[in-house]
């Protein structure tokens, strides 16, 4: 089950990115980490990291998941290096 959701992003002020896992059982990671998937950010300033990624992967047919829901598992992919 692909999954997206909107996460703060790592060293951050917690201004949220599109994040994403291919299983439930994966870490998150930021869409920018995931190439085969992600689609260059809209120009628009002041717009939402990943906007353009969640479009596509939405009618790609994946789900997106709650922030509080994913906040409670989320490991930023930064501490685990």
């Amino acid at each position: 089950m692909r999954q997206m959701c909107w996460l703060p992003q790592a060293g951050s002020d917690g201004t949220k990115i599109l994040h994403l896992r291919l299983d439930p059982n994966q870490p998150w990671k930021p869409y920018t980490a995931c190439p085969g998937y992600s689609v260059p950010d809209y120009r628009v300033p002041g717009g939402s990291k990943g906007w353009a990624t969640y479009q596509k992967l939405l009618k790609a047919g994946w789900s997106l998941v709650p922030s509080a829901q994913a906040e409670q598992r989320y490991e930023p992919l930064v501490a685990a290096r």
